[in-house]
């Protein structure tokens, strides 16, 4: 295939390559080098990108749908607007890429890095985080309502007015994350560390910062309470 003089085949070298709008539907482009690629609004719905060198490409409004995407280098890439539902991104590098309103819905992000990505807004609804670093991103009004996050490192992530509306955070790493008017309903915390974490709420316009030994005692209430029910 050749689009716009590139050869698009397997480990092709389309590094600063301008592909703007360009019609990728299930192209493969597996280990391919698309470094500092101009893809803006480009059609890659089912695309294989395994292994993919994608680091600061260009990528906003992008249709991802569905694309393999598992190992790519993403560092850095603008992805403002992409769509990426359903997208495989199993052990990415996303660190510091720009997602802001992006669409990641039942998107699979196991073990992606994303420290210090901007997800602001974005919709990560059903989506796989299990064990994804999230250390300092930003998901301020992210939509992660039913997300896996088992096990993820959320360390000094942002997420106020966040949707955590049944999210599984089992095991998961808050420590010094902002949680300041999220959606918290039937979110799973059990084993989760809350250390310095900001979880609620405003009173008199000041954050209410409850502290880790609160929640012990809260917990130690609450398990005691169940093992009387389970007992009874």
């Amino acid at each position: 295939m050749n689009i716009n003089g590139y050869e698009i085949k397997p480990g092709a070298n389309l590094w600063n390559a301008d592909l703007k709008g360009a019609d990728l539907k299930g192209a493969d482009l597996s280990g391919a080098n698309l470094e500092d690629a101009n893809l803006r609004n480009a059609k890659l719905w089912g695309a294989d990108l395994y292994g993919a060198n994608l680091r600061n490409a260009k990528l906003w409004g992008a249709d991802l749908y569905g694309a393999n995407l598992r190992g790519a280098n993403l560092k850095g890439a603008s992805l403002f607007g992409a769509n990426l539902k359903g997208s495989n991104l199993r052990d990415a590098d996303l660190s510091c890429a720009d997602l802001e309103d992006a669409d990641l819905e039942s998107a699979k992000l196991e073990n992606a890095n994303l420290k210090g990505a901007n997800l602001e807004d974005a919709n990560l609804r059903n989506a796989n985080l299990k064990g994804a670093n999230l250390e300092d991103a930003d998901l301020w009004s992210a939509d992660l309502c039913n997300a896996d996050l088992k096990s993820a490192n959320l360390w000094g992530a942002i997420l106020r007015g966040a949707n955590l509306w049944g999210a599984d955070l089992y095991g998961a790493d808050l420590w010094n994350a902002d949680l300041s008017g999220a959606n918290l309903w039937e979110v799973k915390l059990e084993d989760a560390n809350l250390t310095n974490t900001i979880l609620e709420k405003k009173d008199d316009d000041k954050d209410l910062r409850i502290r880790v030994k609160e929640l012990e005692e809260e917990n130690k209430k609450l398990k005691a309470t169940l093992k009387g029910l389970i007992n009874s």
